[in-house]
């Protein structure tokens, strides 16, 4: 195999080419195909079994078909599907008590999407700006960090710093600043007598894994609490065990007054998302002024229950801190000259490549021919961030893997 160039089975190749001219092309995807998957390993069609170090960019924190979560939805596929929010259903009482009691918090206002729950928590803040800190109709601002990702809807690409995610979709809602992450001054100094929230992620994701300074997250609690603002974390990715506690503010003991969760949320077998604040927040949506068709839906809570079962035994936390501190000890030994910096929390590592060295969409090409799937993040950065269920030894080898593909 050369760079860019992947051996291509005729049955993956023939699956690519109906899905090229019958789907939209707003993804570049790795040329493979898979048909089944069960931990951390999953089947293609040509045959070959791979380990995913992606892990569905943390939705499957908890593998493929754990066996658990499948139970689960199975039973409840036999019972109960939707009823949509006119009618209430048995599950929902208890997802709402159990997702509100990992989080320690009040109430949830469920979705589906992360993007979805990223929205939601944007028309929370406004409609809390306007009805309980008095910011004048219409005058309600947010900021925002540069280089965040929280999902492609036309508010959220309007303050994305990437051009990819705006060019070609304006105009955009106004009511958005944007600052320089991990900086609290420039952060308090954007900060008018409009601000309602700050929203942002405990570590940003898409961005390339960028962990922000010790303190920051701390810095910012406390800011939006003296300026009377609220403290949005965007934890879809980084949440729910990723980060080796339940979620990544939690590393500075830090609370904030909303969290966005999704992904992990519904076992990587549906999607689940929600947002989860105190009544004082929560409390200024009523009836009629936001919903979803699908949001709460019987199985989507009956599967986020057994996620917040999982997530209660802190086998999973556990496993992400210690196997995680395995990981990022491994990825420091690759070479100078081929990776300058791995950033990251828990299973979750950002490896940037060092100057000279092809794109990190190559490398992920050359780590598919060795069986291993991972994800680049911008050009020069690859993402690892396997389930939580992954063992010691998958994790020796795909390092092993990403050093014979980083020498090759």
């Amino acid at each position: 195999m050369s760079d860019g160039v992947v051996s291509v089975s005729d049955a993956t190749r023939e699956q690519l080419s109906r899905a090229d001219e019958h789907s939209a092309h707003n993804y570049s995807p790795l040329p493979v195909v898979i048909e089944s998957g069960a931990g951390s390993w999953v089947k293609g069609i040509d045959g070959v079994d791979y380990l995913d170090v992606l892990a569905g960019y943390s939705a499957l924190n908890f593998g493929h078909a754990h066996p658990t979560l499948v139970r689960v939805a199975r039973e409840q596929l036999g019972r109960l599907t939707l009823t949509s929010r006119a009618f209430q259903h048995d599950r929902f009482a208890s997802f709402c008590e159990d997702l509100s009691r990992l989080c320690r918090k009040d109430a949830v206002l469920p979705m589906n999407t992360g993007a979805e729950a990223v929205e939601t928590a944007l028309k929370l803040a406004r409609k809390w700006g306007y009805d309980v800190k008095g910011v004048p109709p219409g005058r309600a601002e947010v900021i925002t960090c540069a280089g965040n990702f929280h999902g492609r809807t036309i508010s959220i690409v309007g303050f994305s710093s990437d051009p990819d995610a705006y060019t070609g979709f304006g105009p955009f809602p106004a009511g958005f600043a944007s600052v320089e992450y991990g900086n609290a001054n420039a952060l308090e100094a954007a900060i008018t007598e409009n601000t309602v929230a700050v929203l942002l992620e405990p570590i940003q994701g898409e961005a390339g894994v960028l962990v922000p300074p010790p303190g920051y997250l701390a810095a910012v609690r406390d800011i939006c609490t003296r300026r009377g603002i609220l403290m949005i974390a965007d934890e879809i990715q980084s949440g729910l065990g990723r980060t080796g506690d339940t979620f990544a503010c939690d590393h500075e003991n830090v609370t904030p007054d909303v969290y966005v969760l999704g992904k992990a949320l519904g076992g990587g077998l549906m999607p689940v998302s929600a947002v989860v604040a105190d009544w004082p927040v929560m409390a200024v949506i009523g009836p009629g002024q936001h919903g979803s068709t699908f949001g709460g839906n019987p199985l989507a809570c009956a599967v986020g229950s057994a996620v917040v079962d999982l997530l209660e035994t802190g086998e999973y936390q556990r496993r992400s801190r210690e196997l995680g501190a395995y990981l990022h000890s491994m990825l420091s030994q690759l070479p100078p000259d081929h990776v300058s910096e791995v950033r990251g929390r828990g299973l979750w590592a950002g490896v940037q490549l060092a100057g000279g060295m092809p794109s990190a969409r190559t490398i992920c090409e050359r780590l598919l021919a060795r069986r291993v799937l991972a994800k680049d993040a911008h050009e020069g950065t690859i993402r690892i961030a396997p389930p939580l269920v992954i063992e010691r030894d998958e994790l020796t080898w795909a390092v092993e893997q990403l050093a014979d593909a980083l020498a090759e």
